[in-house]
């Protein structure tokens, strides 16, 4: 027998499934957000009033990292707790499947998220949660992989890395695949755009739930490529330059329908009992289907693919207004696959026997003094990996996607003090050799 089986019914034994209060979870994940890209980060030119709102009304992280420069393994760290090469997600999901196929327990693909992982939805399932996933998928639709093999009771959304948004065929490489699915059965809704899609489902799930606690992963796609953002966003930026008034146009069409989202929420009178999580999954895309750019890291280097700062430090936001303090920040170091062991905390839910790479940030929360609860931080993504200890962040073969180009000396080690010098442009790992070593040895596997 599995550890995730044991873990399910000795759960199962210990928590009953109904008649007692709790706090309802939403996590919203967006794609693909420049690390500075919301007005409570420093934005001067795009408008995010309703994630600007969040962080009035919760806590902002300001040293907060994804579990991962790319899309998937970012996912899997959020939802599993630990590190994605651990939870065997090192890479992006695989495809999803053909037109042919109508409902997806007919898939076979493999190389998704493994079903012996214990994922964040298992563990509220168990404690009563009624879950849903709403959105962006793409950790696999084949066998054990699906969102509902991994807890969730009801899923709606792509399983493909992006759609457009109104055809919600996939964006890249032919041929053409329709990729819109609900409870595993493929959804036609052509010409309806997928974020107010994603809105509507998300309501009519919590006025279903409202009389119990629920569970929400609301996985946004954008401002991920395709840069579809509402024609009047497009008008209000049309004198930036290009791309970044696509790309602006994009994160504030989402922006507002976060807002709707958690307008709802309070209007039905759940607001003080819901907590709010709301993260990127990674930095901004240079990638050429998003016309080279777009996004912004500020003062920090790197972008989306890279483990150098702009790549993997994101906006991160808690908010429980009812409980949490609001409008502070915490700048204590933070990673998404802390989201898991928090929520089970904040919700006096017991975690699984499953190792953990994430933190309880409890403490963090109740005080903005209190240092990180993690010694250090690792990355993974094939050659290339990462260390964070304190002050300093040691990469191994950076990729310098998002620039500066790198020179021959720095391809195969590059040491920072991210505190002292966030952007990153000079390598002391001839300056600090003690620091190099220490970092270097802390490398896991």
């Amino acid at each position: 027998m599995s550890l995730r089986t044991v873990f399910l019914c000795v759960f199962s034994a210990l928590v009953p499934v109904s008649g007692f209060a709790k706090p309802n979870v939403i996590v919203i994940f967006t794609d693909d957000q420049g690390s500075v890209d919301a007005g409570c980060y420093g934005a001067k030119d795009v408008q995010t009033p309703a994630i600007d709102h969040l962080a009035a009304q919760g806590l902002r992280f300001t040293q907060f990292y994804a579990a991962s420069a790319i899309c998937s393994p970012s996912r899997a760290g959020l939802l599993t707790g630990r590190y994605p090469w651990k939870a065997g997600m090192e890479g992006n999901g695989p495809a999803a499947p053909p037109e042919s196929i109508d409902d997806l327990t007919e898939s076979k693909s493999r190389g998704g998220l493994p079903g012996s992982e214990v994922t964040m939805a298992e563990m509220f399932h168990q404690a009563g949660y009624a879950t849903a996933h709403i959105g962006k998928w793409h950790l696999g639709s084949g066998q054990g992989s699906r969102p509902l093999d991994q807890g969730f009771d009801y899923s709606f959304g792509h399983m493909n890395g992006c759609i457009d948004s109104w055809s919600h065929f996939v964006y890249w490489g032919g041929p053409n695949r329709h990729d819109l699915w609900e409870n595993n059965q493929r959804v036609r809704m052509s010409g309806r755009y997928f974020p107010d899609l994603m809105v509507d489902k998300a309501m009519d799930f919590i006025e279903e739930h409202r009389d119990e606690p629920f569970f929400m992963y609301f996985a946004v796609n954008l401002p991920h490529y395709p840069y579809q953002g509402d024609s009047k966003w497009l008008e209000t930026y049309e004198s930036l330059p290009f791309p970044r008034r696509l790309y602006a146009a994009a994160l504030s069409t989402i922006d507002e329908r976060i807002g709707r989202l958690v307008e709802y929420v309070d209007r039905i009178g759940l607001r003080d009992q819901t907590i709010i999580v709301y993260q990127s999954d990674q930095g901004h895309s240079t990638e050429e289907r998003a016309h080279g750019g777009g996004g912004s890291a500020g003062p920090y280097r790197g972008a989306k693919f890279s483990l150098f700062e702009g790549g993997i430090r994101v906006p991160a936001i808690i908010s429980w207004p009812s409980t949490l303090a609001s409008g502070e920040t915490r700048d204590a170091l933070a990673h998404g696959c802390d989201w898991f062991p928090t929520l089970a905390g904040l919700c006096d839910i017991p975690l699984p026997g499953t190792s953990l790479d994430g933190m309880d940030l409890g403490a963090v929360l109740k005080s903005g003094t209190l240092p990180s609860p993690h010694d250090h931080l690792e990355w993974k993504m094939g050659d290339q990996w990462a260390v964070r200890q304190g002050n300093w962040k040691l990469i191994h073969r950076p990729n310098p996607v998002g620039g500066p180009d790198l020179e021959e000396k720095d391809k195969e080690w590059f040491l920072s003090n991210v505190v002292e010098h966030p952007s990153e442009l000079e390598n002391e790992v001839l300056d600090e050799p003690k620091e190099f070593e220490k970092l270097k040895a802390l490398r896991g596997e």
